[in-house]
């Protein structure tokens, strides 16, 4: 039986950590390990490749500015070393950790979206 899917932004079910095509099946198994395929609509997941783009993201949107507090702190204060365990580093856990999973949900969301795949060389027939 064929269904016809309605198209659902990658914002509303890759953040979510669910099925790019139903919105019901989960996309992980694991916190970061993408499932074979949706358990609700059975899509399947091989066409996802995000590669590195939760780690760029988090880089440019969250390790920087810990980093920058962290040396804030150190400059400004120059504090004991524990000080930076207790302040700087769960600031920086904080920020990186937990916006990956929502990230890389919404790269393959928007691959299956806007139908995204590898690029191929054409050649013109002469």
């Amino acid at each position: 039986m064929d269904h016809e899917w309605p198209p659902l932004p990658p914002m509303q079910t890759g953040i979510r950590g669910r099925c790019p095509r139903c919105g019901q099946g989960h996309l992980f198994n694991g916190f970061l390990t993408l499932g074979r395929k949706c358990e609700a609509c059975g899509l399947d997941y091989s066409f996802a490749d995000p590669a590195d783009g939760p780690a760029f993201f988090v880089i440019c949107f969250a390790c920087v500015p810990s980093v920058l507090l962290g040396v804030w702190l150190e400059v400004q204060f120059q504090p004991a070393w524990w000080v930076h365990l207790l302040v700087t580093l769960p600031f920086m856990l904080l920020t990186c950790i937990p916006p990956l999973r929502p990230l890389k949900g919404w790269l393959v969301a928007s691959q299956y979206f806007y139908k995204a795949e590898e690029g191929k060389l054409v050649r013109r027939a002469s």
